[in-house]
C-alpha cells in the first residue's frame, strides 16, 4: 500500500492545494483541491472517498469529480463511487451541495437506479475494510462533526488526525495502536492562538502538548498550514521539546505502508 499526498495546505494560492490523500489508486482520504491534479483516467479509478468533515477545503472535489467521471463509469458499467462519512457530514453534503442549487444531485444521476455517487455512514470507532485495507475511524474535535483515520500497514498505522483542536480521546485510542506515521494539523502560528482555539485548530504550542501524549519516537508530519505561514509555523514547531521526528508535509510526497495489515 502507498499513500500519495495530493494536497496538504489550509487554503489555496499558487502551488498550494487543500487536503487530499490517495491510497493506492482507488481510495481518496478527503477531497480538497489537490484532487484536480489527477488525470481523468486516474479520477475514474477512484471507488471510495473517505471524508473527515464537511468543510469546503476537504469536500470541494467530490461534486466536480462526480461530474468528470460520470460518463466513463456509466459506459464501463462501474458501480457508484462510495462516499463514506459521519452521518452529519453526509447530511451536509446532501443539503448544502447536492441540492440542485449549488450542484446537481449526483446521488441520483445519471439515474436514481445507477447513480455515480452513493453515501455511506460510519461512526467513530468503526473499522472499514476496503479491498482488504483496514481503516479505523478516529475521533476529532473540530467546529463541526469530524474524524480522522488510521490506515493499518505492515509496520504500524498511518494516522491522519483530520482538522482538530486538542483531543484527549484521540491519544487514548492511539495509545492502544502501533503508530508508525502521524499526519497532524497545525493551522496557525502561536501568534494566532486565539483564532486557533476559536476555530478548533492546533498551533505549535497546542501541538507540543498533544504530541507529549504519544509514546515512542514517531515520524510526525505537519499538515494544513496556511499559505505563506509555513516558515513561521515550522520554526515554532522546531522549537518544541519533542522526542518525535517532526517535519512539514508536502504535496507530491508518497508514503509506503507495506502490504500486510498491522495487528
Amino acid at each position: 500500500m502507498k499513500i500519495r499526498v495530493l494536497g496538504c495546505s489550509g487554503a489555496i494560492a499558487a502551488g498550494y492545494k487543500t487536503t487530499a490523500f490517495l491510497l493506492d489508486d482507488d481510495v481518496l482520504i478527503d477531497a480538497g483541491t489537490g484532487v484536480a491534479d489527477l488525470a481523468l483516467e486516474d479520477l475514474a479509478r477512484i471507488d471510495h472517498i473517505l471524508v473527515s468533515h464537511s468543510h469546503l477545503d476537504h469536500v470541494l472535489s467530490i461534486p466536480l469529480l462526480a461530474d468528470s467521471v460520470l460518463r466513463i463509469r456509466a459506459e464501463a458499467g462501474r458501480p457508484p463511487i462510495q462516499v463514506h462519512g459521519l452521518p452529519a457530514t453526509l447530511e451536509a453534503l446532501r443539503r448544502h451541495i447536492f441540492n440542485g442549487v449549488i450542484w446537481p444531485d449526483f446521488t441520483r444521476l445519471p439515474s436514481a437506479a445507477r447513480p455515480v455517487l452513493s453515501l455511506h455512514a460510519f461512526e467513530v470507532g468503526d473499522v472499514l475494510d476496503l479491498g482488504g485495507r483496514r481503516i479505523e475511524v478516529l475521533s476529532a474535535a473540530h467546529t463541526v462533526p469530524a474524524c480522522g483515520f488510521a490506515v493499518a500497514g505492515a509496520e504500524g498505522h498511518w494516522v491522519f488526525t483530520g482538522d482538530t483542536g486538542p483531543n484527549p480521546a484521540l491519544w487514548a485510542r492511539l495509545a492502544k495502536l502501533r503508530v508508525s506515521h502521524l499526519v497532524i494539523e497545525t493551522a496557525f502560528s502561536n501568534e494566532e492562538q486565539e483564532l486557533a482555539d476559536l476555530s478548533r485548530h492546533l498551533s505549535p504550542a497546542r501541538l507540543g502538548a498533544e504530541l507529549a501524549q504519544l509514546r515512542g519516537s514517531v515520524q510526525v508530519q505537519i499538515t494544513h498550514i496556511k499559505p505563506g505561514e509555513g516558515q513561521a509555523v515550522m520554526a515554532e514547531v522546531a522549537a518544541l521539546a519533542s522526542g518525535h521526528r517532526i517535519s512539514a508535509l508536502a504535496a507530491g510526497m508518497v508514503m509506503e505502508l507495506g502490504g500486510a495489515p498491522a495487528v
